[in-house]
């Protein structure tokens, strides 16, 4: 009996957090006045990139740390093209992992003495991504600052999200169990 309460309720919680991950999974610590770097994580669709030079360009920080294997190039191409002058990237072309990108990063954002750190990610990557930096740097404040690309429920099947919404959660397990990294 209790089971099957228990299978009840774990049903329950895959359910709701299927039903609202935008809820659940997104971070955005909404505007910062003033960060001294911005954490560009490889991975996603070029969004990320795009979002990181928004920001930039806002006036957000002034320097930009490209983060993640196989893709560091390519996004830091994609910065300079959205006008980021290439003095103000710093490179990290080794982390293949959200755990290796904050362990990787997090020794160059103090060399450069960076307190204040935006981390942009993909929405659905954002909690993970915020919580890794934060269990790793604890003597930095991190705030997150999303790319909303494929946000919409309509685009989720034809960019598949749906896909990564689900490998998302059982990330988000699987960081708090191995590494110590809490969700919450």
């Amino acid at each position: 009996m209790v089971l099957l309460l228990g299978l009840i309720v774990l049903g329950g919680f895959a359910l709701v957090a299927l039903r609202f991950p935008s809820q659940l999974l997104c971070l955005d610590t909404g505007p910062v006045v003033q960060a001294d770097a911005i954490v560009l994580l490889g991975g996603g669709a070029g969004e990320r990139p795009a979002r990181a030079a928004e920001l930039f360009r806002d006036g957000v920080a002034g320097s930009i740390l490209v983060s993640g294997a196989g893709d560091a190039n390519d996004n830091r191409r994609l910065l300079v093209k959205r006008g980021v002058p290439p003095s103000a990237i710093h490179m990290e072309p080794n982390s293949t992992t959200t755990k290796q990108n904050a362990q990787f990063s997090i020794p160059l954002l103090r060399q450069i003495g960076a307190k204040r750190v935006v981390i942009v990610t993909s929405w659905y990557h954002s909690r993970r991504a915020l919580r890794c930096f934060e269990h790793y740097g604890k003597d930095i404040q991190f705030f997150s600052r999303p790319s909303y690309f494929a946000y919409a429920h309509t685009e989720w099947s034809r960019e598949r999200t749906n896909r990564r919404i689900r490998l998302e959660y059982l990330k988000l397990i699987g960081y708090w169990i191995r590494y110590g990294v809490c969700p919450f």
